[in-house]
């Protein structure tokens, strides 16, 4: 899963988990987190929540419940 990333990794996104709502995995759809998109784990708040990922030219901040929906995995 996508939250489970430390800062400075890079991965690929695979899809959403079966057990996302719907709402959920179409809102992160929609920002750019699709199937083949590569991300990266820019920096996580002091308390690890929420976290920054670079998506495609921009920047997205996301909680851990959120990023736990995404299923992704790691360029070595």
């Amino acid at each position: 899963m996508l939250a489970d990333f430390a800062p400075g990794r890079r991965a690929t996104v695979l899809g959403m988990t079966a057990d996302a709502p719907p709402a959920v995995a179409r809102r992160l759809e929609d920002l750019g987190l699709t199937s083949g998109t590569t991300v990266e784990v820019v920096r996580r708040a002091p308390l690890r929540d929420p976290v920054v990922y670079r998506v495609k030219d921009y920047e997205l901040c996301l909680r851990r419940a959120q990023a736990a929906c995404v299923l992704a995995l790691e360029i070595a």
